[in-house]
């Protein structure tokens, strides 16, 4: 395959801007307009509220004014600062887009421990996962992507790497690996693993090395700090961790602070060292010359801190719970270290092929998005944003029905701002957050045509979609009533967190038991019998059951949630223009309703979806349209069921326009 790497030829230049600027310069900046669209969207606002002539034409001073009186706080000086140090703006680019194979792909996540035992010791492995080949394969899906299965302590289910060169001995061993990779190509499915390169482990030999000599070439490997002289039992800064408490841990065996976004024992690696990229850009080739197709990138928008770590703004912590962060979501040196790890490693001169860069990056949104993958780039190919899986003013951590409509106009809005240098992701859920058919309505009554909408949705938008394990099963949230049911180190520090802030143990085990990643970590529902077909052993962690959702029985009923998802990936390779078609949205503005064409040279299709528990009435389909795929039996030609999904194929071309119409 040809390179399709396009590299940086031209730029587009964003303005400088001060206080003197206006409110209207500020959001039209990448930056600016990600921020203010986060902020606004968080206090469960529309953009309207700066997208319009009058707030338009305020100038920053005066916000900055606003902002003190109301606020007592100034957030204008720091996100000044933060804009000024993006040049550049995304280029829309002409013409038609590169066809790339991960473009095309649907990806499939698989969290190795909770897919398939193989040995009976309740831990999923790779053994497992090869038992399986085929099942992924008769579903459809192009090309997998496994949560880590490096050496790891698994304080944070493999993301805490203790030897990126070894697999962790439960998972299996590196010769089952190169049988994977193996299997893998001969179906003609890819594959690509976690890279886990913010932080490491504290057991990595990096880190030991560090403790060890903390003065020496490794001490510098990480964010190793000494003690304030006039305040030693204050840490280097205000920042705190995703995981809660503070993002530093005091080392009294060499009286330094250690740097940890996440949990304390996975210290953040120092990538303005030359030798961390250099021992980054090496592992990736050595995984690469096994024969893994890329990597999809943990956090990886964190690698670049402000220099000097200053203190976050506390107003910008209020808001998002994660003092610091303006600090390190989208560094200073980005774009330069990412741009490095491609020409070095993902894309060398010489490479056959190009390695796909999938990117996870928490707080970038549309704009910032489209500067990291932009195809002119030569950054990451894809990213991964959030901005959609919570809906209003809500975060991951409160218990309410997410409004289908919010994402609607999201992916509109999305959509229409994205060029021919641009692509996006699509999906709902992945190992770190909670089951999307529980959060829009947990009714079991609508349990089927949610999973079914979920997938249509998915698999028929532009777009690569990834879905997550025992998604295409319509799985669910799990009943878990205690602490004592959960392994997720995140919750249980959240927990803690809490309860030492005042809050009640009741309060406290409410919000951790709604948002508890381990409920998309329960192991994979095979069949009915015990175990439920994962494993002859005690699985490592105790799921329900739940008749009429495994594996075995879905295969055989021919209206199950897993068949839908099979008929719909055959109908999206075998079609153009459900891959790479234009995305016609029609009656955008009505609430509940999502319908869109997809059109590519002479083939068209519309879909219809009702993202309401309530009958919703439509209008007739032209005659010239044959429903390809529906959700539910006897679909009612003037009107769609709660959560109806429908899927039509234009038999001719001659009335396509009437019907957009």
């Amino acid at each position: 395959m040809a390179h399709y790497r396009i590299r940086r030829t031209r730029r587009r230049v964003n303005p400088v801007l001060d206080e003197s600027s206006r409110l209207r310069e500020f959001y039209a900046h990448p930056v600016g307009r990600d921020v203010i669209d986060k902020l606004l969207h968080q206090q469960g606002h529309s953009n309207r509220w700066v997208d319009n002539p009058v707030v338009g034409r305020l100038r920053l001073r005066t916000v900055s004014r606003l902002s003190r009186l109301f606020t007592r706080h100034d957030l204008v000086p720091t996100l000044l600062a933060l804009l000024n140090a993006e040049p550049d703006a995304p280029e829309p680019g002409s013409g038609p887009r590169e066809t790339t194979w991960w473009k095309e792909a649907v990806f499939y996540q698989i969290f190795p421990r909770s897919f398939a035992d193989s040995n009976g010791d309740g831990i999923g492995d790779l053994g497992g996962l090869l038992d399986h080949l085929d099942d992924l394969q008769g579903l459809g899906v192009d090309c997998l992507w496994l949560t880590p299965i490096y050496d790891s302590p698994n304080e944070d289910g493999g993301y805490d790497v203790r030897d990126y060169r070894a697999v962790m001995t439960e998972m299996g061993t590196l010769d089952q690996v190169d049988a994977l990779i193996a299997e893998c190509h001969a179906r003609g499915m890819r594959i690509i693993l976690d890279l886990v390169v913010n932080h490491t482990s504290d057991q990595h030999v990096w880190f030991q090395r560090a403790l060890a000599d903390p003065d020496g070439p490794y001490g510098d490997y990480y964010f190793l700090l000494p003690p304030d002289p006039e305040d030693p039992e204050r840490p280097p800064n205000n920042w705190r961790s995703a995981f809660s408490g503070p993002a530093w841990r005091w080392l009294p065996e060499i009286q330094r602070w250690v740097l940890h976004l996440f949990a304390p024992s996975q210290p953040d690696l120092n990538w303005e060292n030359h030798r961390v990229r250099d021992e980054v850009i090496d592992l990736c080739r050595w995984w690469f010359d096994r024969g893994i197709d890329g990597f999809r990138m943990d956090v990886i928008n964190f690698i670049s801190k402000t220099p000097g770590l200053p203190d976050g703004h506390d107003l910008i912590g209020d808001m998002v719970e994660v003092a610091g962060v303006e600090h390190y979501f989208y560094g200073p040196r980005l774009h330069e270290f990412l741009r490095e790890l491609r020409d070095r490693a993902f894309d060398p001169p010489g490479a056959r092929e190009p390695k796909l860069m999938v990117g996870e990056t928490p707080g970038v949104g549309v704009e910032t998005g489209r500067l990291l993958t932009g195809a002119d780039r030569g950054e990451l190919d894809l990213i991964f944003s959030f901005d959609h899986l919570e809906s209003g003013s809500h975060s991951r951590y409160d218990d309410y029905r997410y409004d289908l409509e919010f994402y609607k106009r999201y992916l509109v809005d999305y959509q229409s701002r994205l060029g021919s240098n641009d692509w996006l992701t699509l999906f709902f859920e992945n190992h770190d957050n909670p089951r999307m058919i529980s959060k829009v309505n947990p009714d079991p009554q609508h349990r089927v045509a949610l999973g079914k909408l979920l997938g249509t949705l998915l698999l028929t938008m532009r777009g690569t979609p990834f879905l997550y394990q025992g998604q295409e099963l319509a799985a669910v949230n799990q009943p878990f009533e205690s602490l004592e049911e959960l392994q997720d180190v995140e919750s249980l520090n959240r927990f803690r967190t809490l309860v030492e802030a005042g809050v009640s143990e009741a309060e406290a085990l409410g919000q951790v038991l709604t948002s508890s990643r381990d409920h998309s970590r329960i192991p994979m529902p095979w069949d009915s019998g015990p175990g439920a077909g994962f494993t002859t052993g005690t699985p490592w962690l105790a799921g329900r059951e739940d008749p009429g959702f495994s594996v075995a029985e879905q295969d055989r009923d021919p209206r199950s949630v897993l068949n839908h998802y099979r008929r719909l990936l055959r109908l999206r390779h075998a079609s153009p223009a459900l891959r790479f078609g234009e995305v016609d949205v029609v009656d955008a503005e009505r609430s509940g309703y999502f319908a869109w064409f997809r059109t590519a040279d002479h083939e068209r299709w519309f879909v219809q979806l009702n993202l309401t528990d309530a009958p919703l009435e439509v209008p007739a389909v032209d005659a010239a349209a044959e429903l390809v795929l529906g959700s539910h039996e006897s679909p009612d030609p003037a009107a769609l069921a709660p959560y109806e999904s429908r899927l039509y194929r234009w038999r001719a071309t001659d009335n396509l326009d009437s019907q957009r119409d």
